[in-house]
């Protein structure tokens, strides 16, 4: 390996990661602008090697960072600096990896290009909405690739969105301290919650940036500046603090828990009455994405990725079982 690659490896930030519609292939983007894409299949395999972790397709995808990767039933869809690609799946795993479209938000006469920083797939409507740096969300039609509504009211950058699905919602959490509820049919702002102007959330020293958030029905946890705090939405009530000191980036329900990563080199697993059931070590310093392979029962695994080259697989999601390698 040269000298270029061996600095390039040590400097690597993965910001995200996608499971193929399959649920046998990983992908995952990078600081560079490149995806890797993994065999799930072979790395669990009683028979895998070390080569087994290494990608079997990889490809520059974009000229900058990659923030943001979602998979539809054929495409993986990826963002960066401005603009969605699409790349077919069905390709992908051949090692082919031609783009096969690329939409760019009607930005206005902006002269910086904002980045995209998160993405989330309506499979109802088959829509995809994204936002980021220009404090817009965009919904964009995936049948015929046309913007057909923007979310405005966010005063600074939007880190990221979550689904409420049963009614219809969007919410959105930003640099601004807000967390906004957006109803999509109509484009209409619902609700705006300042977290950081509750006492128990507040934590001044860290700011009041709120960079990642999950729903689950009337409830919904977030964090980032404030701490992670799980909310009641119908009272917008904050009921429940979590015990960490540590910004949090990432969280996610997972059956009776939930689960959150972000300024430390563990997983949290953290019950809703606010024990924390176990922290889980990790290799990344810094967690910036987690997921859980649903598409496949037999390739069923959480990985978490961040301020490394390694990508980790945990099997029983109690211990880290090897890593991916992002070479």
């Amino acid at each position: 390996m040269d000298i270029q690659r061996s600095l390039e490896l040590l400097h690597m930030t993965i910001y995200t990661q996608s499971v193929s519609p399959c649920g046998r292939y990983l992908a995952a983007g990078n600081n560079y602008g490149e995806i890797a894409v993994f065999s799930l299949s072979a790395a669990l395999s009683s028979e895998a090697k070390e080569e087994s972790k290494k990608p079997v397709a990889s490809f520059a995808a974009h000229s900058g960072a990659i923030y943001a990767m979602v998979s539809t039933d054929r495409q993986l869809l990826s963002a960066g600096n401005g603009e969605v690609k699409a790349w077919n799946w069905s390709e992908i795993v051949k090692k082919s990896c031609k783009e096969a479209w690329s939409r760019r938000p009607p930005y206005g006469s902006r002269l910086e290009v904002p980045e995209i920083n998160s993405l989330q797939l309506n499979l109802k409507d088959n829509t995809l909405l994204m936002a980021g740096g220009d404090c817009v969300i965009h919904m964009m039609d995936l049948e015929t690739g046309a913007f057909t509504r923007e979310f405005q009211g966010h005063t600074d950058y939007i880190h990221c969105l979550a689904l409420r699905e049963q009614l219809r919602e969007c919410l959105s959490g930003s640099e601004d301290g807000t967390v906004r509820i957006w109803d999509l049919r109509t484009g209409g702002q619902v609700q705006s919650i300042e977290v950081h102007k509750y006492e128990e959330c507040s934590r001044p020293q860290n700011g009041k940036w709120i960079s990642c958030l999950a729903t689950d029905s009337d409830w919904m946890v977030c964090g980032g500046g404030p701490a992670l705090t799980l909310w009641h939405l119908r009272s917008v009530t904050p009921t429940t603090v979590f015990p960490l000191p540590q910004c949090q980036q990432q969280v996610m329900f997972y059956q009776d828990l939930i689960l959150s990563a972000g300024h430390s080199p563990t997983i949290n697993h953290l019950q809703i009455s606010g024990e924390v059931k176990a922290q889980i070590p990790c290799l990344p310093r810094c967690v910036h994405s987690i997921s859980i392979n649903e598409r496949s029962a037999e390739h069923k695994v959480l990985t978490a990725a961040g301020s490394s080259h390694f990508i980790d697989v945990f099997t029983n999601f109690g211990y880290r079982a090897f890593s991916l390698n992002f070479t």
